[in-house]
């Protein structure tokens, strides 16, 4: 990074192999050196994809960068059109600030650990902010609030006109890290028309008076690329077989050590990927982390399209981690494995392909833009998704007997293993 200085305070120019150059006020610069903001440095945005794809070792500390990029290029455009004359400047730079904390209450190993149970990162966001490093930093802005008003951009609570850069249908964190993980796995997927989504960001008026982040209607096929490239990389990255596979195990060893009580939940949003790893590796009965370790994956036993699955299935799978877990041991003692021996997986994330904003048309008219990408939305989740069953060791299974599984509600499911049954009779 090289230093520079300018009448109105230090900056600093990162080198980025996505964005080139970029540019790091002051204000930022106070916030990059803090101790939470460095930890991002030693958690990988990918979580286990390194495993399947090598490149894939980038981290959130250059993801936040690039999302800062993004707000401050977002922001010139706008305020280059007269689009921002009525908000105070102290809100554009929260926007930006909040650009690069977003993810600062991460967990290590991207979100595996949320679908586990544990409390979003967003939630997080609040606690980190009340580090006495970000709370220096952000105390020094002379801004109200500064970190409360931070916190209520990232978790999707700000009344701000400006928020719907950072929360929302089209928060310009996913176009840094579709861009920056497709760029990184060597994939030619996740391919977005940046410049042209960035330059058709507007501000529009609703009919109750209130401002909010829109899209122009010449944006709207840049908006088509971002959500197919949404798609491309959750079908083929994200929610890769082995990627899952890793991400299971994972998840499943925390659970173990937390629920025995050798893992302090509250300790892991401070920690990093490789200082998890250790401790993991380091417990007295944790053969899951040491499989991780060396890539000996659980393989596939079942692998079905979620077309196959009944629409409202399998909502145990993604919302029940608990109930999960005990299925799970009940399927390894039928299978003959030890005791998280197979794993069940059913990714979701129906907001994936969701486009909830306004679209303004050519002549001022403002339009729902999800009207006109609704019709494709579910069909591609539905598309990305897979139900799948992995195990230590092979073993034969009846695909239909691990849908007629995923058919059941959870309550019916607590009812069954209340029962002597197999789950895969």
């Amino acid at each position: 990074m090289s230093r520079g200085h300018t009448p109105s305070g230090d900056f600093e120019v990162v080198r980025d192999p996505l964005w080139n150059n970029i540019r790091l006020d002051g204000a930022a610069l106070e916030v990059l050196d803090s101790e939470p903001f460095q930890r991002l440095r030693y958690i990988r945005q990918l979580g286990h994809a390194f495993l399947v794809y090598p490149g894939a070792t980038h981290t959130r500390f250059e993801h936040a960068l690039g999302a800062y990029h993004l707000a401050g290029r977002a922001l010139g455009l706008l305020a280059e059109r007269g689009e921002v004359a009525g908000i105070a400047q102290e809100d554009a730079l929260l926007v930006r600030l909040a650009a690069l904390l977003h993810d600062i209450g991460h967990y290590p190993f991207s979100h595996a650990l949320e679908e586990a149970g544990l409390p979003s990162h967003e939630a997080l966001a609040a606690e980190h902010l009340a580090h006495p490093d970000l709370r220096k930093a952000l105390s020094g802005l002379g801004i109200p609030d500064a970190a409360g008003r931070i916190a209520a951009l990232i978790t999707g609570k700000s009344a701000s006109p400006l928020a719907g850069l950072i929360s929302g249908s089209l928060d310009l964190d996913k176009i840094d890290y579709l861009t920056r993980d497709a760029r990184m796995c060597g994939v030619p997927y996740g391919t977005v028309d940046v410049d042209r989504l960035i330059h058709s960001i507007t501000l529009v008026t609703l009919p109750g008076g209130q401002q909010t982040v829109g899209v122009h209607e010449k944006g709207l096929s840049a908006l088509e690329s971002l959500t197919f490239a949404k798609y491309q990389m959750y079908r083929n990255v994200y929610w890769h077989h082995a990627v899952r596979s890793a991400t299971c195990m994972f998840k499943r060893v925390v659970r173990n050590a937390v629920a025995s009580g050798q893992l302090e939940a509250a300790w892991i949003p401070h920690t990093t990927d490789e200082a998890l790893m250790e401790r993991l590796r380091g417990l007295p009965d944790a053969p899951l982390a040491e499989r991780l370790r060396r890539r000996r994956l659980y393989k596939r036993l079942v692998d079905l399209p979620a077309t196959d699955v009944p629409a409202q299935a399998g909502g145990w799978i993604v919302g029940h981690a608990d109930l999960v877990a005990r299925v799970e041991d009940r399927l390894a003692a039928e299978l003959r494995l030890e005791p998280g021996g197979a794993l069940l997986d059913f990714p979701a994330k129906p907001e994936m392909v969701a486009i909830d904003l306004p679209l303004l048309g050519r002549r001022g008219a403002i339009t729902p833009a999800q009207l006109a990408l609704e019709p494709v939305a579910d069909a591609l989740h539905r598309s990305a998704r897979r139900l799948r069953l992995f195990a230590a060791d092979t073993r034969t299974v009846n695909p239909s007997a691990v849908l007629r599984l995923a058919e059941h509600s959870a309550a019916e499911m607590e009812v069954l293993l209340e029962t002597d049954g197999a789950l895969l009779s």
